[in-house]
C-alpha cells in the first residue's frame, strides 16, 4: 500500500532523524552505521549524517564502530512531562478526594498577598462561598493560605505580617500579627493548618502544603466542609487523613513528571 501523501509542511529529514533516534531499544542498545541504515531505510551517507549530527548535539555517542544513546536523549520525553502543570497533576487526584470524603477540595498558589484557586473538584451541596478556578482570597485568613506562608522564610512572613490587611472578616478572624505569626508557626509545624469560620461564617477548612521536586512548597490543597455538618474534631478525624494521602500522592507525580508549576496567567507564586 502507498504510503499516505505528506502535507506541504511536512519536513521528511526530520521524521528521517527521528527514526535513527527510535532504531535504538532495548533490544539493540548498540548499533553499526549499516545497522541503522538497514532499520530506517536509508542509505550508509545519509545515516552517517543523522549520527553524526546527533552526535554533535549529544544524544548519541560512538566507540568509532557502534553508536549508543546518550542520557541526554531523555531530555526529549521530559520535555513533555514537564509541560504538565501542577493543576493536571493534581486534579485526579483531588477528584479522588471529593469521591472519599464528599466535600469540596481545591488547589491554590500563593500570589503576592492572594491565593489563587486553580483547580477546584466542588460537591453537589451549595455553600455561601462562591469559589471557581481564579477565586482569590486574602492568603492569611485561608488554611491553603497559610500552610503556604508557614513555610516561608521567617524574614519573608515578617514583611507579609506588616503589611497585611488584618481587617475581620468574621468575629473568628485573627486580627492581630503577634497571634497570626503564632498560628503560623504551630501550622509549620504540625504540618497543616485549620481555619474555623474566619474567613465566613459557616465555613471550617483544613488545607496541607504541595512540595516541589527539591522539598519546596508551592501549593496547597484544602477541604472545605460547612461548621454545620462537621465539627473541628471530625474534619481533623475524618478528613485531615485523607488530605494528607492525597497530597502524598500528588507529591510523588509532581517527583516523576518534573518541577510544579501553576501556569496560569496571574497566579504564579511571588514572594
Amino acid at each position: 500500500m502507498p504510503a499516505a501523501p505528506r502535507a506541504p509542511h511536512f519536513v521528511r529529514s526530520f521524521e528521517r532523524g527521528l527514526a535513527v533516534i527510535r532504531a535504538f531499544d532495548a533490544e539493540h542498545p548498540a548499533l553499526t552505521l549499516s545497522d541503522v541504515a538497514r532499520a530506517c531505510g536509508l542509505t550508509r551517507a545519509a545515516a552517517r549524517r543523522f549520527l553524526l549530527t546527533l552526535a554533535d548535539l549529544g544524544y548519541v555517542q560512538t566507540d568509532g564502530r557502534r553508536f549508543r544513546l546518550t542520557p541526554r536523549v531523555l531530555e526529549l520525553g521530559y520535555s513533555y512531562l514537564s509541560s504538565f502543570t501542577l493543576p493536571q497533576i493534581a486534579e485526579p487526584h483531588l477528584e479522588q478526594l471529593v469521591a472519599q470524603v464528599r466535600e469540596s477540595s481545591s488547589l491554590c498558589v500563593l500570589d503576592g498577598d492572594d491565593i489563587v484557586y486553580v483547580a477546584r473538584v466542588p460537591t453537589s451541596r451549595i455553600m455561601t462561598a462562591s469559589i471557581t478556578v481564579g477565586t482569590r482570597f486574602p492568603a492569611h485568613v485561608t488554611s491553603v493560605g497559610r500552610v503556604i506562608l508557614a513555610h516561608l522564610p521567617d524574614e519573608e512572613i515578617e514583611i507579609r505580617l506588616a503589611r497585611a490587611d488584618l481587617r475581620p472578616h468574621t468575629t473568628r478572624t485573627v486580627v492581630t500579627a503577634d497571634a497570626l505569626r503564632a498560628e503560623l508557626r504551630r501550622v509549620r509545624r504540625q504540618g497543616h493548618a485549620l481555619v474555623d469560620q474566619e474567613l465566613e461564617e459557616g465555613l471550617r477548612s483544613v488545607a496541607a502544603p504541595v512540595r516541589d521536586r527539591d522539598g519546596e512548597v508551592v501549593a496547597g490543597v484544602n477541604i472545605a466542609v460547612h461548621a454545620g455538618r462537621n465539627s473541628v474534631e471530625s474534619v481533623r478525624r475524618d478528613l485531615l487523613p485523607h488530605l494528607l494521602a492525597t497530597v502524598a500522592r500528588i507529591e510523588a507525580d509532581v517527583r516523576i513528571t518534573g518541577p510544579a508549576r501553576a501556569a496560569s496567567p496571574g497566579t504564579g507564586t511571588h514572594r
